[in-house]
């Protein structure tokens, strides 16, 4: 782990994020302290579809990226003289949508001589909650719950990941997505349904919770998903009306449950008594107070980023980039985007 920097060593990383809709630039002190935190969001333009539409997205964010880069260190009172290093995702995401992120930020570091940094997207959620918390150190366990990724981590160390389970099909946000598409309630989805739900019974329809048994702490919602396609469908042929708010409650709720009974299950086996959030749906209040709740019963501490750093945004890269940058981690400029990039892959499990 990492001890607090002197003045004289004070670390500034220009982190640039750009995996999917969300054109973002920060500037982030010493891995914990945020100056700039800067966010183009391209959802009102995206919802016209029904959702992200990769070529569309990859188009905004040449149109964006210097942008946001140039408010971010203006906002900051800094320039790229000032700058450290500079921290980018290059994966996992749309690979066009990435490539802009990756080539922006070689560019800089080309022409400046300033050191490249690339961070993994999941690495970045994580670390958002060192910004919101900044006593939180590891080792302690982390649920990454978003539209692509259902991660659940023992965080070993800054950077070092050891992971316990994994999604085996639909991603959490991307099972939000996909019912709120077929109740009408349109894109993005997570936060609608979440809305909804505050109207409805969650215990008005038993939808099923999904267990693997191969591994207890992976996540399925594929099944879940179809149960409420079928639920729907029934209706319909049936005649019977459809309470919208019954079935966002009722669906919620089946997440939830699963999301809090497997990672809880893993913290009291890892006996570390720390426990925190991170990604898009992470934001979803249920979920929030569900594992408030659940935590304080058990005598765990909880964290949770505020909403603006679950969504993807630059200054959780910016946290992460600075610990990748403190383990030494340097990339050259043949760093390319990985749509499809695992965390095992760049974090190995630590002993």
């Amino acid at each position: 782990m990492f001890g607090e920097n002197n003045m004289e060593d004070t670390v500034y990383i220009l982190a640039i994020e750009s995996s999917c809709d969300e054109t973002a630039a920060a500037v982030v002190r010493n891995g914990r302290e945020v100056l700039s935190n800067v966010i183009y969001s391209q959802v009102p333009l995206h919802t016209l579809y029904g959702g992200v539409v990769p070529e569309i997205a990859s188009r905004k964010h040449i149109e964006k990226i210097n942008q946001v880069i140039e408010k971010a260190l203006a906002d900051a009172h800094l320039t790229l003289r000032d700058i450290t290093a500079i921290a980018v995702t290059y994966g996992p995401g749309l690979v066009g949508a990435l490539l802009v992120g990756v080539s922006a930020a070689k560019a800089i570091s080309f022409a400046t001589g300033i050191p490249l940094v690339g961070v993994h997207h999941i690495n970045g959620h994580i670390s958002a909650n060192y910004i919101e918390h900044p006593e939180l150190e590891p080792p302690f366990v982390c649920l990454v719950a978003s539209g692509g990724h259902s991660h659940l981590v023992v965080v070993r160390d800054y950077g070092q990941y050891e992971i316990l389970g994994i999604t085996r099909d639909d991603a959490a946000g991307e099972a939000f997505d996909k019912v709120a598409r077929a109740i009408g309630l349109g894109y993005p989805g997570g936060p609608k349904i979440d809305q909804l739900a505050k109207q409805g019974n969650p215990e008005a329809i038993p939808f099923p919770r999904a267990k693997v048994a191969e591994n207890a702490y992976d996540f399925s919602f594929s099944g879940l998903k179809s149960a409420v396609l079928n639920y729907l469908n029934g209706c319909q042929m049936k005649g019977e009306e459809i309470c919208q708010a019954d079935v966002a409650a009722s669906f919620q709720k089946a997440v939830v449950d699963v999301l809090v009974e497997h990672s809880l299950s893993a913290v009291q086996a890892c006996g570390y008594g720390k426990f925190a959030i991170a990604g898009g749906v992470a934001s979803n209040s249920a979920l929030r107070a569900a594992f408030e709740q659940a935590c304080a019963a058990r005598g765990i501490t909880f964290y949770h980023p505020s909403p603006i750093l679950c969504t993807d945004n630059a200054a959780m890269i910016g946290a992460a980039g600075y610990y990748e940058y403190m383990r030494g981690v340097r990339h050259g400029l043949d760093l390319n985007a990985v749509p499809n990039l695992r965390l095992e892959e760049v974090n190995a499990p630590c002993d």
